[in-house]
C-alpha cells in the first residue's frame, strides 16, 4: 500500500506527533553529537517542520534535506530561513550528487520499511571518514516500561497504534538497533541513550508548565542518560563505513 507521508506527520485527535519534550531533546541531541560530527556538509533525512533543521545549521554551514512529506519541507524551510536546501523525494529513490561528511537519521529510521537495506545505501553516501548519526526512541525507557507495567503497552517493543499512524514500523533497543546496523554493512564507533526518561513525554511538558520540574531537572537526566542508557528516551549509534 502506498504510503502517505504528509497524512503521517499530522496530529490526529486522539494523539499528538510530538511534544514540547521532542524539542527540547533536539538541543541534547546536538550536545551529544556535536564533538562526534566531521567537517564537511551535512545530510538530514526526514526533517518533520525543521527544528533539528535549525539547529544543524547553526553548527554546519552547509546542510541539505530529503523529505517525503511536502508539508513538511514547507514548515521546515519557512523555520530554516534559506539557510538549507531541501529535496522532497523518498530516501529510497533520492542519488546524492556529492558525499557527506555528516548524515543525521533522528527519529526515522523507525518509520522505515526497509531499515537494513536503507541503512546500506545511506552507508554509500558518506564521504571518507564520515559519520551516520542513527537515533530512535528507545523501546526500553523507563517510561515506556512503566506503560507496560500499567497495562497501556502490550510490551516494550510494541508498535502502539498511535506509533503506527505516525508511521512507525518497529520499536528499537539499542541491540536491535545495532543488530540492524551490522546488517547494513556499517561499523558503530560509538553508542549511547540520550536523556534518562521515566515520565511520558506529555508529563514532563505538564510538569514543566507546572513549575514542577526545571530546566536544571532536565540537564540532570541527560547526565544521568550517560550512565543509565538503556532507560533513556532515546538511543543512538554513531556508524562509519566499514575500515579497508
Amino acid at each position: 500500500m502506498e504510503r502517505d507521508y504528509d497524512t503521517e506527520a499530522r496530529d490526529h485527535p486522539e494523539h499528538r506527533y510530538a511534544y514540547d519534550f521532542d524539542y527540547r531533546m533536539h538541543r541534547y541531541m546536538m550536545r551529544a553529537f556535536g564533538p562526534l560530527a566531521m567537517d564537511g556538509p551535512a545530510l538530514e533525512l526526514g526533517c518533520y517542520h525543521g527544528h533539528f533543521t535549525r539547529l544543524l545549521c547553526e553548527r554546519f554551514t552547509d546542510v541539505d534535506v530529503v523529505e517525503a512529506s511536502a508539508e513538511c519541507i514547507t514548515q521546515a524551510r519557512e523555520a530554516t530561513q534559506g539557510r538549507a536546501q531541501f529535496t522532497h523525494a523518498r530516501f529510497e529513490e533520492f542519488t546524492p550528487s556529492r558525499a557527506y561528511a555528516n548524515i543525521f537519521l533522528i527519529h526515522t529510521l523507525e518509520h522505515l520499511d526497509e531499515r537494513a537495506a536503507m541503512l546500506a545505501r545511506i552507508g554509500g553516501w558518506l564521504a571518507p571518514g564520515g559519520r551516520l548519526f542513527v537515533a530512535t526512541p528507545n523501546a526500553h525507557a523507563g517510561s515506556r516500561q512503566i506503560a507496560v507495567k500499567m497495562g497501556l503497552i502490550t510490551h516494550a517493543a510494541a508498535v502502539t497504534p498511535a506509533e503506527l499512524a505516525h508511521g512507525h514500523r518497529v520499536t528499537y533497543s539499542l541491540d536491535t538497533l545495532h543488530a540492524d546496523i551490522r546488517a547494513a554493512g556499517l561499523r558503530s564507533v560509538w553508542h549511547g541513550g540520550l536523556f534518562f526518561k521515566g515520565l511520558a513525554n506529555f508529563q514532563i511538558d505538564a510538569a514543566l508548565k507546572a513549575g514542577v520540574i526545571s530546566d536544571a531537572y532536565l540537564d540532570g537526566c541527560y547526565e544521568l542518560g550517560h550512565t543509565y542508557p538503556d532507560l533513556c528516551s532515546s538511543i543512538y549509534h554513531v556508524c562509519a563505513r566499514p575500515a579497508a
